[in-house]
């Protein structure tokens, strides 16, 4: 976090005050394969060891978190730059990618060539007992304990792992919902724990990539705070994915029960 001072001005006579207020760091984060410069993402610079695991993992150049050779992470007068190798084979991928990739959002859809792509077929999500409800309402009621950044500057958002029990057993919080979400995706991996046997919630509204990152990462069931796009239901109703959103204190919308 950086601390930046700011005037409060309110409606009216009101006198001025002054606030020190804590901000989230935004920080270009570079992400190297194989040598090879891949994509530059706008992130929170912390848990940037998962960051780029769970980022492999949603782009598909590994499955497992051990697939992925030793990461490097260095600071830079610019930013940071994030080191790591992959499988040989690949490496045209990466060579491709990185092509039309120099730099973008991470919403992995920008510099795509080919727009067939987007709609490249998820894989079937397994089989899987419906989550009980009250997990959905308690987890929402207790999220918040477990953003302290989130709760310092109110500006970042999260991805967290439900366990089968109920309990929000793993929380990752980025100033990009993407990120938090890939973020969430490699601590999990790296802990050899499954999205399947529980479920993720984020604080993002449902989008596309949000669907495609839970379901190549191998979650069964995703739950958002905010609304979801057309396509993003489409995509989780294509797959098998259970899809809950404009998850509240007082009900929730499923999606695969529609």
């Amino acid at each position: 976090m950086d601390s930046y001072d700011a005037q409060i001005v309110r409606p009216g006579g009101a006198a001025s005050e002054r606030d020190d207020r804590q901000v989230a760091i935004e920080a270009p984060v570079s992400i190297e394969f194989n040598g090879i410069g891949y994509a530059v993402m706008m992130a929170t610079p912390s848990d940037l060891e998962d960051f780029v695991t769970g980022f492999a993992i949603s782009e598909r150049l590994v499955e497992w978190a051990d697939q992925l050779g030793e990461i490097n992470v260095h600071s830079h007068e610019k930013g940071w730059v994030i080191r790591a190798n992959v499988a040989s084979e690949k490496a045209e991928m990466i060579f491709e990618r990185a092509r039309t990739r120099v730099a973008e959002s991470s919403c992995g859809l920008c510099g795509l060539e080919n727009l067939e792509l987007v709609a490249k077929p998820l894989p079937k999500v397994s089989e899987h007992p419906p989550i009980q409800k009250q997990h959905v309402f308690d987890a929402l009621a207790s999220l918040q304990d477990h953003q302290p950044l989130n709760i310092a500057t109110g500006g970042v958002h999260a991805g967290a792992w439900i366990d089968e029990s109920g309990k929000i057993a793993c929380v990752r919080e980025d100033v990009g919902r993407h990120n938090a979400l890939d973020k969430l995706i490699g601590a999990m991996a790296r802990k050899n724990r499954l999205l399947s046997t529980g479920f993720v919630l984020t604080t993002s509204r449902c989008s596309y990539e949000i669907v495609e990152k839970s379901v190549i990462a191998g979650a069964t069931t995703l739950v958002t705070i905010s609304v979801p796009t057309s396509i993003a239901i489409e995509r989780a109703k294509s797959c098998g994915l259970t899809l809950i959103s404009l998850a509240r204190p007082d009900s929730y919308l499923d999606y695969s029960q529609g």
